[in-house]
């Protein structure tokens, strides 16, 4: 079923709400699904490693073996058209060649660029803690689920992040490694089947100072 795009932006982020009861009748298209996955992996990574790995659940099996490690979302996983799993790939660096040499083919980088960027990435990265190389996909993969629900949301869908689950036994549940893959959250999609409740923010005042 395809959703009717909204491009106000100002109505995409407005009117977002995290969505715990959807319309089961809705599903969303493997097509339409790889669209929105496309469009939100447009989101900023650093130094373009693009970490963000994701495993759409929308099949009965699937949801069926995510249902007990999220045991406080029930609604979400069984009413959703898809829950998408986000993980950040601790192999990501293994990827750094290919991204490279594609901007170079695609004309979107010279050669000697990438000649330059690429050992001095690999070298800059190599020397990191693994803490400090996990935390810098934690945040990349932050900022693609934050655009994966508001691209969600422009293609007329309702999303809602979800963090209380399994994170220790999911990835093996689905069959992943879980040395590689470190689990950052689970997104329900779907269509709303009611409103859901709009939530108060802080004011700037609060929350900003000025220097």
């Amino acid at each position: 079923m395809q959703q009717t795009k909204i491009n106000d932006f100002h109505e995409i982020i407005t009117g977002r709400r995290s969505i715990r009861n959807y319309d089961p009748s809705v599903k969303i298209s493997r097509e339409e699904m790889k669209e929105i996955l496309t469009e939100a992996s447009l989101a900023p990574s650093s130094v373009n490693l693009q970490p963000w790995r994701f495993m759409v659940i929308d099949t009965p099996e699937g949801k069926e073996t995510l249902a007990p490690l999220a045991k406080f979302n029930q609604r979400q996983v069984e009413s959703s058209a898809a829950v998408i799993a986000v993980f950040a790939d601790n192999n990501s660096l293994d990827y750094l060649e290919k991204i490279y040499d594609k901007a170079v083919a695609e004309g979107y980088m010279p050669q000697e660029v990438r000649d330059q960027q690429v050992p001095a990435i690999r070298g800059s990265l190599q020397q990191m803690p693994p803490e400090q190389v996990e935390d810098m996909n934690l945040i990349d993969a932050g900022l693609v689920s934050m655009q994966l629900m508001l691209v969600a949301r422009a293609h007329g869908y309702d999303t809602n992040p979800i963090g209380g689950y399994e994170k220790d036994k999911i990835a093996e549940a689905f069959g992943l490694d879980k040395e590689r893959y470190f689990p950052v959250m689970l997104i329900s999609i779907g269509k709303a089947a009611d409103k859901g409740y709009q939530s108060v923010r802080l004011s700037v005042e609060e929350t900003t100072e000025w220097r």
